[in-house]
């Protein structure tokens, strides 16, 4: 079954172009023009949730929030010095 590229655009789902993933997550704006002038284009930086290639993307075309922002997880957070460090005790 052929599909006709020319009206994807109806179909607002995410497709990686290099290993055809189907999730996406949304990608932080770098530059001016990501964030200034792809909006005026109806566009958006998304990132490939397999291998993180980025794309520009329709706003229209849902993807996931990014892993940081959507779980509260944030890599460089440093632990509260008040806290005790649970690690090293021996519970039985």
């Amino acid at each position: 079954m052929a599909v006709d590229r020319s009206l994807s655009f109806l179909n607002p789902t995410f497709r990686c172009g290099d290993c055809g993933c189907e999730v996406g997550f949304r990608s932080r704006r770098r530059s001016f023009t990501e964030r200034f002038i792809l909006p005026l284009f109806l566009l958006k930086p998304v990132r490939c949730g397999e291998c993180f290639r980025r794309y520009y993307r329709f706003i229209f075309v849902p993807v996931k929030n990014r892993l940081s922002e959507a779980s509260g997880l944030h890599p460089l957070a440093k632990p509260v010095a008040n806290q005790p460090a649970t690690d090293s005790r021996n519970v039985a």
